[in-house]
């Protein structure tokens, strides 16, 4: 069974998937795939022009928003675009999920959508640790 977790009624997180898991994405009402892992950063994960592919026979959107290390200004903006524009709910994913839930927390408090604290909190529920990221995200909010 896919770990897809709940962070938001419209935003989900979930570690490194397989093509099964696209299909099971599509069958659980997900709308729109997330790819937030770079190409060849640990073998046998897949790629993301299968995941890509995958989706689209899904009937998914899928965004492409690789991340390596600390999100950049460029994938902040991209994953705003993503949660202002792509059809919900949205499901994003990295190898442990962190990456992409950081970056979603990241492009909510900047765009006001939830406060830092609110951000922390409905990445704890996911079963993610952002309090490190606590000045970074308040930070965010004051840019």
């Amino acid at each position: 069974m896919p770990d897809f977790r709940r962070v938001t009624d419209d935003f989900y997180v979930a570690p490194q998937i397989e093509e099964a898991d696209v299909r099971a994405a599509a069958a659980a009402g997900f709308r729109t795939l997330v790819n937030n892992r770079p190409d060849g950063e640990q073998p046998g994960q897949l790629p993301s022009i299968a995941s890509e592919r995958a989706s689209v026979e899904a009937g998914l959107d899928f965004r492409a928003i690789p991340v390596s290390g600390d999100s950049t200004p460029q994938a902040v903006a991209a994953m705003q675009a993503v949660l202002q524009d792509a059809p919900r709910p949205v499901l994003a994913y990295c190898r442990s999920g962190t990456r992409s839930v950081k970056l979603w927390a990241m492009a909510s408090v900047k765009s006001g959508a939830v406060s830092p604290e609110a951000a922390i909190e409905a990445a704890r529920g996911a079963g993610y640790d952002l309090g490190p990221m606590a000045a970074t995200l308040r930070a965010l909010r004051n840019a």
